[in-house]
């Protein structure tokens, strides 16, 4: 599967399938989950986050996009635009990841809580 993207200002109220909307300016892309089921998908792009390689024609996201709070626990990485699906994750990979994820957080921004400004505009 091929996604298209669009960089936007703001995201729109309707997301199409298949694209990946890219906003800059609040540091965050959308997308409607690969599954099918509508489910907006959210990935904000931080230290602790996500990254986004946009290499003039393609893009990719970084790390996977791991669906855990929805249904279908769908599990994908973006790369160079195209959709690759991951293993699905027993329910202990995925605590682990999260307590990982938190951890990270914590860490980073306990270091430096003013150096992100991103979200914040500082």
């Amino acid at each position: 599967m091929i996604l298209q993207h669009k960089f936007v200002t703001n995201i729109p109220d309707h997301l199409e399938d298949c694209v990946l909307y890219i906003s800059i300016e609040h540091c965050t892309a959308i997308h409607k989950c690969i599954c099918g089921r509508g489910n907006e998908v959210v990935t904000p792009f931080s230290p602790t986050g996500w990254s986004l390689t946009f290499d003039g024609i393609t893009i990719s996201l970084n790390p996977s996009i791991g669906n855990w709070n929805f249904g279908c626990k769908s599990h994908y990485w973006i790369k160079n635009s195209k959709v690759k699906f991951a293993k699905p994750w027993s329910e202990k990979e995925i605590r682990k990841v999260k307590k990982k994820g938190r951890k990270k957080r914590k860490r980073f921004f306990s270091k430096s809580p003013n150096s992100f400004s991103c979200f914040w505009g500082l």
